[in-house]
């Protein structure tokens, strides 16, 4: 039987707030009320600083993590990781709609 490698992270970064004047960003988050800051969260196989780099440097990048990303901000994912692939798929949906329900503003695509 194949062994399953838990080497899947969900990852936080913290936007830049000129996000929120993008209509698409807005749209998806119609009850922020401010009380918390701007995020995108995430899934990958890599490391997630690894992962960051690589969206700021435009490389499968998300348009919103590589215009506003400022920095990852482990505090609200690293009890999660690492996990097997489902199990973070899952977790990156359900972190997401965790973090808008604490007055995040959110994107996860």
């Amino acid at each position: 039987m194949a062994r399953v490698r838990s080497h899947y992270h969900v990852y936080v970064i913290e936007l830049d707030p000129r996000v929120w004047q993008e209509p698409r960003f807005r749209q998806a988050n119609p009850d922020y009320t401010g009380a918390c800051g701007h995020v995108y969260v995430g899934m990958t196989g890599l490391d997630p600083d690894l992962r960051f780099d690589r969206h700021k440097a435009g490389v499968q990048a998300n348009r919103y993590a590589r215009d506003y990303g400022q920095r990852l901000l482990p505090a609200l994912y690293e009890a999660y990781n690492p996990m097997v692939y489902e199990v973070a798929r899952k977790k990156e949906v359900d972190l997401a709609l965790e973090l808008r329900r604490a007055g995040y503003a959110v994107w996860q695509a």
